[in-house]
């Protein structure tokens, strides 16, 4: 077993799936940036809120005013250096420090492709996807041909994971035998020319692309592992990635997605792609001798064991960390403890109302809130049906009542939502006062349980 090992981490393969995968995503990247910028967002999530929901652990980081429109500068310039490979180390690094601390801001912004972004790029940080064809190489005139096996490995196991997490996540109750959510969203998507109120209301349809989707993410990785099944598996990920673009708003996910799992195919595939990027650099007359020799060399690329080990404890960490949801009691899809960072897409539709109380303790008075005096729509919608959230602004409805000079300060909430078309039904436990709780990873005991079950993973 030892001898295998060493064996495997002692070969080497093309790095031209490093150079390719580089590029896609630098330039993903900066396309992304530039559309968030363009659509207002960084205002309407980042400037214009005046409480910040923040990540247990991370209280401190906040948006830093005007200044955030500089952090996604640096984080787009960033991008665009990891993208050709200009000073690599020190570009991926700033990409993923200023990247993730956009995403750190406010929880309300979370989304599981935002994770994809931050975790692919502290892996990049350890592989040597400037190898080849990158301003480094040809500045340095030191291209290698070869890089370690396992590093282009670790790419493929990052999007095995993802596939195969969202996909065994489905293997539920509420999406197998209820087609839910995606019934409740493609029935609204009854605006869409000629599908819109034929195909979509039908209810073997739901149940179809339920099953459909629960089929695809389990079986795509290994699918793309195989030469034989590659080329159909790439036509499934094209279509299904698509089709999730067209009835749901999911940005550059889809994009991202399509172009990562290019990294599956050999390394005649990703020399074509460069080949053909240097005939567009050369259509825009621009000097393409250096960057033919970027793909000549011979060399072998070593890694420190440094960067191997601490690879091989964080995939590992990738594998475990979807599992913390079995640690705790209770419906997962209700309670949410242990469900982000798990890859669970799209799993559920949750709706809700949160009305916070202010009561003085002691002379039994009492007001309630309007959240509109503190929270953005957006914001309000999240905070609804996620009790960490609701636990986080009730506690800041308290310390803000109390520094307006009320003494005696209790907050309570009265909070019902309801998950994937059931009825809604009480979320909070109504007689907790949120100023003598404290978040942690610990069992949340004051939210109410779901008066059903919902069976599966």
């Amino acid at each position: 077993m030892k001898d295998s090992t060493a064996n495997y981490f002692n070969k080497h393969t093309s790095a031209a799936p490093l150079a390719v995968f580089r590029m896609f995503f630098g330039f993903l990247m900066l396309i992304s940036i530039i559309r968030f910028w363009s659509k207002g967002w960084i205002h309407s999530l980042y400037i214009e809120p005046i409480f910040h929901f923040s990540y247990y652990g991370f209280e401190s980081v906040k948006p830093l005013g005007l200044y955030t429109y500089a952090l996604f500068i640096i984080c787009a310039i960033s991008s665009f250096f990891v993208a050709i490979g200009y000073k690599y180390r020190l570009s991926v690094l700033i990409f993923f420090l200023s990247f993730t601390y956009i995403e750190l801001m406010d929880k309300t912004t979370y989304l599981n492709h935002y994770y994809f972004v931050s975790v692919v790029s502290f892996i990049m940080l350890f592989v040597p996807c400037n190898a080849m064809f990158s301003y480094d190489a040809i500045s340095a005139q030191k291209s290698y041909k070869t890089v370690p096996k396992w590093t282009v490995d670790t790419l493929k196991l990052m999007l095995g994971i993802v596939y195969f997490y969202a996909g065994v996540t489905k293997i539920n109750s509420d999406w197998l035998l209820n087609a839910m959510p995606l019934k409740l969203w493609l029935k609204s998507k009854y605006d869409l020319p000629f599908i819109g109120q034929t195909l979509m209301q039908q209810e073997w349809f739901h149940f179809f692309m339920s099953w459909g989707g629960m089929f695809y993410d389990i079986s795509i990785p290994f699918l793309l592992l195989f030469r034989k099944t590659r080329s159909f598996a790439f036509v499934l990920v094209v279509a299904f990635h698509i089709t999730t673009r067209i009835l749901f708003p999911i940005g550059m996910f889809p994009y991202i997605m399509i172009l990562s799992t290019i990294i599956f195919f050999d390394a005649k595939v990703h020399h074509k792609i460069l080949h053909f990027t240097i005939k567009i650099l050369e259509f825009f007359k621009m000097k393409t001798n250096n960057v033919k020799l970027s793909l000549s060399q011979v060399n072998h690329y070593k890694v420190w064991g440094t960067s191997r080990l601490i690879i091989v404890v964080f995939m590992t960490l990738q594998i475990i960390i979807p599992l913390r949801s079995l640690l705790y009691p209770g419906e997962l899809f209700w309670n949410e403890q242990g469900y982000r960072f798990s890859w669970r897409v799209m799993l559920m539709e949750k709706k809700g109302s949160s009305i916070f109380k202010i009561v003085n303790s002691e002379a039994d008075s009492f007001f309630y809130v309007n959240n509109d005096d503190f929270l953005t729509p957006v914001q309000q919608k999240q905070m609804s049906f996620q009790p960490d959230m609701i636990l986080e602004y009730g506690q800041y409805l308290g310390d803000y009542f109390k520094s307006q000079g009320h003494e005696n300060v209790a907050v309570f909430v009265e909070s019902y939502v309801s998950l994937n078309g059931r009825l809604s039904q009480q979320f909070i436990d109504p007689s907790a006062n949120l100023m003598e709780l404290k978040d942690s990873f610990k069992h949340k005991f004051w939210i109410k349980p779901l008066n059903d079950e919902i069976k599966g993973f």
